[in-house]
């Protein structure tokens, strides 16, 4: 998911990139400097995004004598994705990494004016750290830091992810249609979404508009509402995106969470603009006849439970 995540902020905030290679735990995408601030600035699920030098066979190096690093001095990081290329030492090849740029460049492991990165994987990726993302914020908005909020809540890292994987760029509008405590509204809003909001149970409403007044965002428009009723009320928006019930509550039955995906499904393609996308988060994979599924994702909560991220899109 998270691959999928950075090549949708890469297309969501560059007028013109190119994704070169991608692989376990890495994305290489070619676009303008002037870009990346504002990818960083909305990405959740990855760590690092920096300057690409290459990808190299660990076992033969020789290619890297002719990269040229900028000016300065320099320290080297390295990391093994997933317990990828176990066989091989990483100090060896932080070793062998840095005597090839310490030819023309200082090292300086206290205080370097640049951070070499290696990422282990399925070769050996090189690239210059240019950003680090700050994952203390999400913690500052995780669940229990709200005013108002449920222990079943998505983690705000999570419900960026699932909002990124729409495509929506700045200035668009999204709908959560059960907005519970307002996770996924907030996220929007702090990335420069247009946010609304609705549910059935008039609480959930309140605590929404609790929890964005609570970080200083406001919501252009809510309603207590039916799903089925959001296309009347709201209009046309650019994206829903929403973690509907799992039947987690034992007053919904399997058969009543069956009728409320198929009318929520009915009134998300009633209420996207033509090539909106709708992101939502299921127990079990779904499908729809008339919005395609352009992506899906399974993460395991616990034994009973999986979060399906589901994407899908009303094409024009």
């Amino acid at each position: 998911m998270s691959s999928a995540e950075a090549i949708k902020c890469i297309e969501a905030e560059s007028d013109s990139f190119d994704i070169v290679d991608k692989g376990p735990g890495f994305v290489v995408g070619s676009f303008d400097e002037k870009y990346l601030q504002p990818i960083a600035s909305r990405i959740s699920l990855t760590r690092r995004l920096g300057r690409y030098l290459g990808s190299y066979d660990v076992n033969d190096l020789s290619s890297l004598s002719f990269v040229k690093i900028p000016a300065g001095t320099f320290a080297i990081k390295g990391k093994r994705f997933k317990g990828m290329m176990k066989e091989i030492s990483s100090y060896d090849v932080i070793r062998k990494v840095g005597k090839i740029f310490s030819r023309n460049n200082d090292v300086d492991l206290e205080n370097p004016e640049q951070e070499i990165r290696l990422l282990m994987s399925d070769r050996l990726h090189v690239y210059i750290g240019d950003r680090t993302i700050d994952r203390n914020s999400f913690e500052a908005r995780k669940v229990g830091e709200r005013p108002f909020f449920s222990p079943i809540s998505l983690h705000p890292r999570f419900a960026r992810a699932i909002i990124n994987l729409t495509g929506i760029k700045k200035g668009g509008t999204i709908l959560d249609p059960f907005c519970g405590t307002g996770g996924i509204v907030v996220e929007a809003a702090s990335m420069g979404i247009k946010v609304m909001a609705s549910d059935f149970d008039p609480e959930m409403v309140a605590g929404t508009l609790e929890n964005m007044d609570y970080y200083g965002m406001k919501l252009c428009d809510s309603e207590v509402l039916d799903v089925a009723d959001i296309a009347d009320r709201f209009g046309k928006v650019d994206a829903v995106v929403t973690d509907p019930p799992y039947g987690r509550s034992t007053r919904i039955s399997e058969k009543n969470l069956e009728n409320i995906y198929r009318a929520a499904m009915n009134s998300f393609y009633d209420v996207l603009v033509p090539g909106g996308a709708a992101g939502i988060i299921f127990p079990y994979p779904v499908e729809d006849k008339r919005l395609r599924r352009e992506c899906m994702f399974v993460q395991r909560v616990h034994r009973s439970l999986s979060r399906h991220y589901c994407v899908f899109r009303r094409d024009l």
